[in-house]
């Protein structure tokens, strides 16, 4: 494996805690269930959805494939725990707490690691093989991706509130 610099991604992580923490705080009644479609998650699921991934699957399956990439990972659904752990009735604010505290949990437990092996290697059975470098690099990616999906949530919300051509802003 090429050298693997994780001190960026790190860094970016905890830089993202600040990005949700402003871009998800006091949302209002109104949009917090709203949906651009009706298969769609609201910013509650989407939040609920971003705690259980922080707990359950980055930071656990890191800690798994750094420990010992021989072991299976523990099970994940984040499609079914939508329903199963039923995210539309969960409140909010409690939400968005516990899941700001389970990052600067995440960012402490990074950067308490000594000397981890990121070329330790977990061979998936469907995605094949999962190196530490990767996980974390995905984590970081899966930041990137719900924080594009917030900010369009929340333009598609705007959109329908305001009934106006907003082209003006610029091409979405």
């Amino acid at each position: 494996m090429e050298y693997f610099s994780p001190g960026p991604i790190i860094q970016e992580l905890s830089r993202n805690q600040e990005i949700f923490s402003k871009l998800l705080a006091e949302p209002g009644e109104d949009i917090l269930r709203w949906r651009p479609a009706p298969e769609k998650w609201c910013l509650l699921e989407i939040l609920c959805h971003l705690y259980d991934e922080e707990r359950e699957d980055f930071r656990t399956r890191l800690a798994s494939v750094l420990q010992d990439p021989k072991a299976p990972f523990p099970p994940i659904d984040p499609v079914g725990w939508v329903t199963a752990r039923n995210y539309i009735g969960q409140d909010y604010n409690d939400k968005l707490h516990a899941f700001l505290q389970e990052r600067t949990n995440s960012i402490n437990w990074l950067k308490s690691l000594s000397s981890p092996r990121w070329d330790n290697t977990y061979q998936h059975p469907t995605i094949g093989p999962m190196s530490g470098a990767m996980i974390l690099s995905n984590w970081l990616a899966h930041d990137y991706l719900h924080i594009r999906q917030i900010t369009r949530q929340k333009y598609a919300y705007l959109k329908q509130q305001a009934g106006q051509n907003l082209g003006y802003a610029g091409t979405w």
